[in-house]
């Protein structure tokens, strides 16, 4: 029954929403610095032409009848007094960069994570201008202000004036280094550049100095040959590679030079022609041709060049790009998201109430029934949980763990208990276990789990918080490292609310770009209350317009679906040259993977099934086989499965299954066999229900109280969720098309055609993308009639066959390519 709006307001119960900063309070908030800074700037510049005669009317600050001479009135020399004279004296004028940019940063909303950097460094520079004012400028109070004098002054009386002048300096080079990037490299590259410019400024002042008629003839003298020894070669200095800024080449530095002059034979020819000019040299390349170096004689002009070293780049590009931009946040779409707040759990009381009596009544008919068969107990102790306590006893010397375990009937008979199990013995401990049910259990609320420390501090892929254990220790899991979890039990014993528990667990930890849920409920009432958080969490099929899934025959695209993507991702993974889907997504936040080659960050999907037993009975081996596939092969691109069933038989639970599903969580069940089957062990049928479960992954098993998770919470959570900025639609899965499935019939006459054809056909063009959610977002259609425009396009040849998880290629490359086609076919016709 659909609820009135009168139904829908909210109560005086119900917690009232926060108010959002919206867009236009950034707008407001963003004028207003910027308007502060400009007003900033004018009391600051009066105060350097008024502020000595403005001193008397600030400390009148009441009076109106007295004047002031800054432009700003009297709020303006108060201002320039504080900020300037009381400050930090000229050094102020940063505050006036850093209100604007803040303002600025507000009003355009742009990230406020690169005003972090700019704050950092301006503020410290505030500080190291003021006090260089007053170190070296301290008849100038204006100029250092009160906390550059002061801090002068501070300095000196420790360290003096000499000291004091090394902290500055060390500040100054500090500021250098790390903001400047001023480096050691740089410096040397800058004289070379300096001294290389030189060098050639003489050099052009020679050429067009006239030459004399004394050195007109060639003499030999002046190039003595000799031959090179071991003294020259160590007078002279060692060729040395510069490391070259990445994207900046130094032209002048490629210029060659003659590095060894007396290693040049010159053998004057008689008669040649005189070259009145040389020859043009055009470069074979773009880049610019190295300048030669040219030697005049009497008659001929030699022409020497020395082709230029190949640039390196020292710096990765990778690393450049991260330097720039920073690591790739994929939660940057949704920068703004909010996670729910613990206020929407409810708490459903204090914490264990320990019954003394209870306890000791309890121990004392253990140890009786024991005696009774003659097994004498040195130690008993007592380990209160929500639901169940754990008595560890430790048997006297002689009597056989066997003994006892037979016993369990026997100890429920004198508990009166409803179900006994015996642990024996405990693993890592030398004891043996009896739990037995508390008479009142404490009911574990989700908000005392997800609260606790152990979840919130949990660095884990896919934390998931169960419950609480007998010792009443939170007990979370990593999903990531199950790989697969198997949920059974009877009808009404908890699995469902363990499903909601699981998914409450990740949407308090995980972002909506790092986790996709593909949901699937046959029962069409379980799993209806996540369709608010669809454009936010949830993955589906393109042709489906739920992002739940009801329908069973659907289930079987969509796993086909799953098997898609990961043959998908296993691709990317095999270019990217890691083993799993860690690894990808940090390197591809490290901007060593190309989006251009189709690379993308993956998220981690997570398929829920709450009633598996159904899918089997009507789909069977369908789908058993996509299930049998993922769950071998899914894990390491980041595909998870959550199977749940109320039937544990051996139909269901096949060999297949459970060989891939080591982690495995039962509910109170009616038998021991579904207790093995389950579990490979019995137990299974010794619990009380009510979220009581035991929770396995290899060969130990925990006994854990399931957090209770109420509707009217999970309602509470996806409404929060679900009224912020999502993404455009839900994550889209590839298309999937069977083999038994018919192809398109590319027999469409051109008067059949829908009447959105050409509108459809200039977006796939102009997007160059053919898919029908391109059409569904654009013309705002439903999936069939998108459907049959694809279809109407491809029997035009206007888009390529379908190719499985690819996009569509699309035949024609722009609009006057379509509007030629067009008039063809128009001809035609």
């Amino acid at each position: 029954m659909a609820k009135t709006k009168k139904d829908s307001a909210p109560t005086s119960d119900q917690p009232k929403k926060a108010p959002r900063f919206t867009r236009q309070h950034k707008m407001l908030l963003g004028s207003l610095l910027v308007l502060f800074s400009i007003a900033l700037l004018v009391a600051f510049i009066s105060f350097f032409v008024y502020g000595q005669q403005d001193q008397s009317a600030i400390e009148a600050m009441g009076n109106r009848d007295e004047k002031v001479g800054n432009w700003l009135g009297k709020f303006g020399a108060y201002l320039a007094d504080f900020f300037v004279y009381r400050g930090f004296g000229a050094a102020s004028f940063l505050f006036v960069k850093l209100f604007f940019l803040t303002g600025a940063f507000l009003a355009l909303d742009i990230p406020l994570k690169k005003l972090k950097s700019i704050w950092f460094w301006d503020l410290f520079a505030l500080v190291l201008i003021s006090v260089l004012f007053g170190f070296f400028a301290d008849s100038l109070p204006e100029l250092g202000g009160v906390v550059g004098f002061e801090m002068n002054q501070f300095l000196q009386d420790y360290l003096g004036k000499t000291g004091t002048l090394l902290v500055l300096i060390f500040g100054i080079i500090i500021y250098l280094i790390f903001k400047i990037k001023i480096s050691p490299d740089a410096v040397k590259s800058f004289f070379e550049k300096s001294k290389a410019d030189m060098e050639e400024s003489l050099a052009s002042m020679r050429k067009t100095a006239p030459v004399a008629e004394d050195n007109a003839l060639y003499n030999l003298e002046e190039y003595e040959v000799k031959e090179p020894t071991d003294e020259d070669d160590e007078d002279l200095p060692e060729p040395e590679l510069k490391p070259v800024s990445q994207f900046e080449i130094n032209k002048d530095a490629l210029k060659p030079t003659i590095e060894h002059p007396s290693e040049i034979h010159l053998e004057p020819t008689a008669k040649e022609t005189v070259v009145d000019q040389p020859l043009a040299v055009v470069p074979p390349a773009p880049v610019a041709a190295p300048t030669p170096q040219i030697i005049h004689t009497n008659d001929e002009a030699f022409v020497i060049e020395q082709a230029p070293e190949e640039a390196t780049i020292d710096e990765n590009l990778a690393e450049k790009l991260v330097a720039d931009f920073g690591l790739f946040d994929p939660t940057l779409e949704l920068s703004n998201y909010k996670f729910p707040t613990l206020d929407m759990l409810k708490d459903y009381g204090g914490g264990i109430t320990i019954n003394q009596e209870e306890l000791e009544e309890n121990k004392n008919k253990i140890v009786e029934t024991l005696r009774n068969y003659k097994i004498d107990i040195a130690q008993i102790k007592a380990t209160v949980g929500p639901s169940v306590t754990l008595y560890e006893i430790v048997p006297e010397a002689g009597i056989r763990i066997s003994k006892i375990k037979s016993l369990e009937d026997d100890i429920a008979l004198s508990l009166s208990a409803l179900g006994i199990r015996i642990i024996a013995p405990i693993p890592g401990k030398g004891t043996i276990g009896i739990e037995v049910p508390n008479q009142k259990p404490t009911m574990v609320s989700m908000k005392s789990v997800i609260g606790a420390a152990k979840f919130q501090e949990a660095e884990m892929e896919l934390p998931i918080a169960l419950g609480k254990t007998i010792s009443n220790e939170t007990f979370v899991v990593d999903l990531a490292k199950m790989p697969h979890l198997l949920m059974a039990g009877a009808t009404g014993q908890g699995k469902s609310v363990g499903l909601n528990a699981v998914l409450t667990s990740l949407l308090y930890k995980k972002h909506p770009a790092e986790v996709k849920f593909v949901l699937v409920d046959p029962k069409k009432v379980e799993l209806t209350l996540f369709n608010k958080i669809e454009r936010h969490y949830l993955a589906k099929l393109p042709d489906t317009d739920d992002a739940i899934i009801t329908d069973n025959n659907k289930v079987i695209n969509t796993l086909n679906s799953l098997c898609v993507e990961m043959d998908n991702r296993y691709s990317l993974l095999k270019d990217a040259m890691v083993r799993n889907i860690k690894e990808y997504n940090e390197k591809f936040r490290s901007r060593k993977l190309n989006p251009e080659l189709g690379h993308r960050f993956l998220p981690y999907i997570v398929l829920v099934v709450d009633e598996f037993a159904d899918l089997i009975m009507t789909a069977g081996k369908e789908v058993e086989t996509p299930i049998a596939r993922l769950a071998q092969l899914a894990r390491a691109i980041g595909i998870h499965l959550i199977i749940a069933t109320q039937r544990p038989s051996v139909n269901v639970i096949t060999g297949i299954i459970k060989a891939n599903f080591p982690a495995r969580i039962a509910f109170r069940v009616t038998s021991k066999i579904d207790s093995r089957t389950i579990l490979d062990t019995q137990g299974a049928d010794q619990l009380i229900g009510r979220g009581d479960l035991l929770y396995s992954n290899g060969n130990d098993v925990t006994r854990v109280q399931c957090a209770f998770v109420d509707t009217p919470e999970v309602e509470k959570i996806t409404e929060f969720i679900g009224s912020q900025k999502a993404y455009p639609d839900a994550y889209l899965l590839p298309e999937f098309i069977g083999e038994g499935e018919s192809g398109i019939n590319l027999d469409i006459d051109i008067s059949e055609r829908d009447a959105l054809f050409r509108e459809a056909a200039e977006i796939i063009v102009t997007a160059q993308q053919g898919s029908a959610s391109l059409l569904q977002r654009k013309l705002k259609l439903g999936y069939n009639r998108a459907g049959r425009l694809i279809d109407q396009l491809e029997a035009a040849g206007i888009v390529g066959p379908f190719e499985g998880s690819k996009a569509r290629n699309v035949n024609i490359t722009d609009l006057n390519a379509l509007d030629q086609f067009f008039n063809n076919e128009q001809n035609d016709f």
